[in-house]
């Protein structure tokens, strides 16, 4: 019997959790593990770098727990630089994943959370709290959760003409965007002055003087939304095929499109309460990684995450680099990657 040829193997692997099983694109192992890698390296320069710089291999003991030289280290490491550069890579995964099962909903490329209003009905919330309503700031992530909410809940309803076609979810997702900007907006200019200055630099994407409980906070949230978006990402397999093929493989078209509608709502709104406006991200970050590791999303959401992680960390490390000792939000780097990317797509699809 002749060998088996690398022609006669499936183009996949069998992956088990559990009593799950995942197929995944051959290429994700790889892929996977050298944005692991990628990770690493920008994790270990960004907390080396800095007005006190701290060598790659300081930080390596540090982060073992091994004495140094200086006791600074550990003050530096863990309490200022360590928080901030976790939430920048959770909040980089939660808008890659959300970006990721917008694209998979709306068959569509270009869907992003802040494209389609998401980000927008987040942020218009969350400003409101801030300005307006003079509460703790812990309850930001629940009024950004809640905006983001009422935002999808509205795009829906208003995309609803005997079903929720894609392309109509666009649509009116880009005009209701439209709207929340401009509430955001004018409640920006009639606001009190220390208010307004707290919103326009949060709007402007930050993760300056992030701490541990903004660590937690969405951790708590990633620990939840994330593996639900794994086990749900076959659902979106399904929906790419087609509103049509998908009911007759059983598919309650409506239900699943809601359920992942809700789930990536949530990711974006988790982002945008503890970093404020980040644009482009949960587009450009699903996009190369499709690239990369194929469109099955069983194995395109967790690496994704991981990619859009990477992303912003290294956004983050830009901006602290280019201005120093002073540093550029993170939200504005992000956009001069983005931008550019999004121009480029555009040219790409301009005749499909």
């Amino acid at each position: 019997m002749a060998a088996p040829t690398n022609q006669n193997r499936p183009p996949w692997h069998t992956l088990r959790l559990g009593g799950f099983s995942f197929k995944v694109d051959r290429r994700v192992p790889p892929v996977f593990a050298l944005l692991l890698l990628l990770g690493a390296g920008v994790l270990i320069t960004s907390i080396s770098y800095g007005e006190y710089d701290i060598t790659a291999v300081e930080v390596l003991q540090t982060l073992l727990g091994i004495e140094t030289d200086d006791t600074r280290h550990e003050l530096v490491v863990w309490t200022f630089r360590m928080p901030r550069i976790l939430v920048a890579f959770m909040v980089g995964a939660a808008l890659s994943v959300s970006g990721t099962i917008l694209q998979g909903i709306t068959r569509n490329p270009l869907a992003d959370p802040g494209i389609l209003g998401v980000t927008a009905g987040a942020s218009t919330a969350a400003v409101a709290v801030i300005v307006w309503f003079d509460v703790p700031l812990q309850w930001l992530p629940f009024a950004a959760f809640g905006g983001a909410l009422t935002m999808a809940i509205l795009i829906y309803v208003l995309a609803w003409k005997g079903g929720s076609a894609p392309v109509r979810l666009i649509l009116v997702g880009v005009g209701l965007g439209a709207v929340a900007s401009a509430l955001t907006s004018l409640m920006i200019v009639f606001g009190e002055i220390n208010q307004v200055q707290q919103a326009t630099i949060w709007l402007a994407g930050s993760v300056y003087g992030r701490d541990w409980g903004h660590v937690r906070t969405v951790a708590a949230w990633l620990a939840v939304l994330l593996p639900l978006s794994i086990l749900l990402a076959r659902q979106l397999n399904t929906l790419g095929l087609g509103d049509d093929l998908a009911k007759e493989l059983g598919l309650r078209i409506e239900v699943q499109r809601g359920v992942l509608l809700i789930l990536s709502v949530a990711l974006a709104a988790i982002a945008v309460s503890v970093a404020g406006t980040i644009g482009f991200v949960g587009l450009v970050a699903p996009h190369i990684t499709r690239r990369l590791v194929g469109p099955s999303h069983e194995g395109l959401v967790p690496t994704a995450a991981l990619s859009g992680g990477v992303l912003l960390l290294l956004a983050d490390l830009i901006g602290r680099w280019v201005i120093a000792p002073s540093e550029i939000p993170v939200g504005i780097i992000a956009a001069i990657i983005g931008a550019p990317y999004f121009a480029y797509l555009l040219y790409q699809t301009r005749n499909q």
